[in-house]
Formats: C-alpha cells, sequence, structure tokens
C-alpha cells in the first residue's frame, strides 16, 4: 500500500530530526539567489548549522552558482570556495590591494573579470565526509562518496569514492554497466511517495530491484 501524505516526510522542516538542531535541510534554509539546494540534502554541523550559508560558501560574489542536488549528506565543516576567492597571478604580487579601499580602489578592474571555472555543482545522493574542501567550478556525480579532510580539485564521476589532497579516485562502487542504469533510473527524481514505498530497495536493494519498482514514466 502507497503511503498516505500524512506519512510523508516533510522536506520544509528545518530541523528534520527531532531534539537534534545540529542537522539542517538546506532548501528551507538557503536565502541566497547564487544557491540552488534541492529537497532533503542536509548539513550536520553542532555548532553553527544554520549559518552554512556564510560558514561553509565561502568568496561567493558571484555570478557563478553553487547547485547541489536531492539528498546529499554534508559533514561538518564542508567548505565550497567560490570563484570570488580568486586572485591574479600573472603579475609580480598576487594580493588583492584594491579590496583595502582608499585610493587603491580606483584599480578595481584589476581584480574583476579573472578566469573562472563556472558553476560548482553538486549532483543527487551524493555523500560529503567533514572536513571536505571543494575548489571553484568542481562537478561531483550522482552518487558520489567523498572521504573526510578531501580536498575537491577536479570534477568526480557519478558512484565513484573520492579522497586526499588533492583528490582522486579510490574506487568505483559499482562497476560501469551499473552506473550506467542508476543514472538512467534517476530514483531521486521519483515521486515522494514511490520513494517512501520502495525505500528498502533504494536503501539496500539491487539496481534490477529498483528497474522492477520504476514508476511509469520515470
Amino acid at each position: 500500500m502507497s503511503a498516505t501524505p500524512a506519512t510523508l516526510p516533510d522536506p520544509t522542516v528545518l530541523h528534520p530530526m527531532p531534539g537534534q538542531e545540529r542537522v539542517v535541510l538546506l532548501k528551507p534554509l538557503i536565502t541566497s539567489e547564487l544557491i540552488e539546494v534541492g529537497e532533503f540534502s542536509y548539513y550536520d554541523d553542532p555548532d553553527a548549522a544554520t549559518e552554512f550559508e556564510t560558514r561553509n560558501v565561502l568568496y561567493h560574489y558571484g555570478p557563478e552558482k553553487l547547485r547541489i542536488g536531492r539528498f546529499c549528506a554534508f559533514g561538518t565543516g564542508v567548505r565550497f570556495l567560490m570563484n570570488g576567492a580568486n586572485h591574479r597571478m600573472d603579475g609580480a604580487s598576487t594580493f588583492p590591494f584594491p579590496i583595502m579601499g582608499g585610493s587603491w580602489a580606483e584599480h578595481f578592474d584589476l581584480i574583476t573579470g579573472l578566469p573562472s571555472r563556472g558553476d560548482t555543482v553538486v549532483g543527487h545522493d551524493v555523500w560529503f565526509g567533514n572536513g571536505v574542501t571543494v575548489m571553484p567550478g568542481v562537478t561531483v556525480g550522482h552518487g558520489a562518496v567523498v572521504a573526510t579532510g578531501t580536498v575537491l580539485t577536479e570534477d568526480v564521476p557519478p558512484y565513484a569514492i573520492v579522497g586526499g589532497n588533492p583528490s582522486r579516485v579510490i574506487r568505483h562502487r559499482f562497476d560501469p554497466p551499473v552506473v550506467d542504469r542508476l543514472v538512467e533510473l534517476a530514483w531521486w527524481d521519483w515521486p515522494l511517495e514511490t520513494i517512501t514505498e520502495h525505500l528498502r530497495s533504494i536503501m539496500a536493494g539491487s539496481v534490477e530491484e529498483l528497474e522492477r519498482v520504476r514508476p511509469a514514466g520515470a
């Protein structure tokens, strides 16, 4: 029997775990137009979970965006460094003199229009361990796992496990044909009622099970 609306979790609740204010859903928390987050992606921090926009997304002056998919899990201290952290390196000094004000501000054109790697993108169902640092313009594929303390400098393939500084692929969670099938299934886009009904298959079943319960049209 399908779940009734009354039994479905609410993606608009800031703290989904009663008594655990260290866990916040990001979608109802985010106010910046430069950050997009899918439903049920969460951040866990015992000290400043609700300050994710200012403490965890740094140098975000635009126009590059941070795009995060649905059902992502972020451990304490995850940091996204955006393109505003960039400095000139073609001259004798990398110091951003114009931001100090005074007459130096007349040369602000020297720190605008620096090379950009574009948006930073995290796919669906991605798990970040504690203390991960993401460099500007990195794309993390669906289903990836990023180990604690990793410095992500390059794109991450779907369903890869990465770690280290700089980051490297440690192994892949599934063989390439299975990864292709999982990405094509895109269970994260299924109706919430279907996800709820088949939660055990999503969490512990095979790709064949998911293909059998895939809703029509999905």
